[in-house]
């Protein structure tokens, strides 16, 4: 479970013109060298400070260009594979100084400019490092042709990747479970205190003069391949607020092929908490096993694993709290804060 299979490099040339920043296929970072040769200057990474602190600089996070300096042709050498593509971008690995390893998330077409995105992005950083349950944003780049964050990366992958496993390996028919209940329990605790903590969060006071539309109190953008696993089966949020970074296009999915949802479907037309709320109920769903389900089986109380007693009421609780979530009327969901206290009872849930 630990390995994970990554795309190899492209060794395909194609004239830039054909992959502009909206288009449907994004080039991975390989295929950008060639552009990149030949110019003046190279363009350095912006890192952000690495202590966690609130109290360190004021509680801010401090931009700064990193000693050794890293810059962008390094680290298109320091790609090692494709991990997936989303409507807002691709995600690579890379290894960069001293051997880390990192997470290399480019966006297709950002919707700010370079001062505004470095804005953005400090803010974002700022946030996700003062709760352990948000992936922390090392560095960014803007330039002319390519705009990307560094993250942490995560050798287990994503809750999309453990659960779409599962079900390619055909462990279901051999009545297997990749994932304990006390496993799926804990990753659903971690994503809850995570989004309660993002919408906990305060709107800058210049907010319409220097932060114009930014939301730090809204993720934007919850499905499970944003949940990134531990080791120990915790999880992390990853793409907090990379919504109001870039624009959510149409992609063809040739990188990962996830099983088919039956009934619900994420949604990314609203930036605001209630629609957070949402998709954390599909993902609540999915967890909970939906893809190899009927809806009337899920409200009939069986699940793909096997539960008995007190961990059958704990899941059949979480599956009542996952259909207030998806409500049709937005006004009647939870909140996170609710959620998170709705998720304490569960785990009080006796024989």
């Amino acid at each position: 479970m630990l390995s994970r299979a990554f795309v190899t490099k492209h060794q395909v040339r194609r004239n830039f013109n054909d992959h502009e920043e909206n288009s449907c296929r994004s080039m991975s970072i390989h295929e950008y060298e060639e552009f990149i040769i030949g110019f003046k200057q190279d363009v350095p990474l912006v890192f952000f400070d690495e202590n966690n602190d609130p109290n360190h600089n004021h509680g801010k996070t401090v931009a700064r260009s990193c000693e050794p300096r890293l810059t962008l042709k390094e680290v298109l050498r320091a790609s090692a594979g494709v991990m997936g593509e989303s409507h807002f971008g691709m995600t690579e690995k890379v290894v960069l100084l001293k051997g880390k390893i990192c997470a290399l998330k480019r966006f297709r077409k950002v919707v700010v400019k370079n001062s505004e995105f470095g804005k953005r992005i400090e803010k974002f950083a700022r946030v996700s490092r003062e709760c352990k349950q948000l992936v922390p944003i090392t560095a960014y780049l803007y330039s002319k042709r390519i705009k990307f964050v560094v993250c942490d990366y995560y050798p287990m992958g994503s809750l999309a990747d453990l659960l779409s496993e599962f079900l390619a390996a055909g462990a279901r028919d051999l009545g297997q479970t990749a994932l304990e209940w006390k496993q799926r329990l804990k990753i659903i605790l971690c994503i809850a205190n995570g989004l309660a903590f993002i919408h906990s969060q305060n709107q800058p006071k210049n907010q319409i003069k220097d932060h114009k539309d930014i939301y730090l109190n809204v993720h934007g953008n919850v499905k499970a391949s944003n949940i990134m696993i531990n080791i120990d089966f915790t999880a992390c949020l990853s793409d907090y607020g990379f919504a109001q970074l870039a624009e959510w296009t149409e992609f063809s999915d040739t990188w990962q092929k996830k099983p088919p949802l039956l009934e619900y479907v994420y949604s990314h037309k609203l930036l605001s908490q209630k629609n957070d709320v949402y998709n954390f109920g599909i993902i609540l769903l999915d967890i909970l096993g939906r893809q190899g389900m009927k809806k009337e089986e899920m409200k009939n109380g069986e699940f793909e694993f096997l539960v008995q007693g007190k961990e059958r009421k704990q899941a059949f609780n979480v599956l009542n709290i996952a259909l207030s979530c998806i409500n049709s009327d937005q006004e009647a969901r939870p909140t996170m804060k609710e959620i998170v206290i709705y998720l304490g009872d569960v785990l009080r849930v006796r024989n």
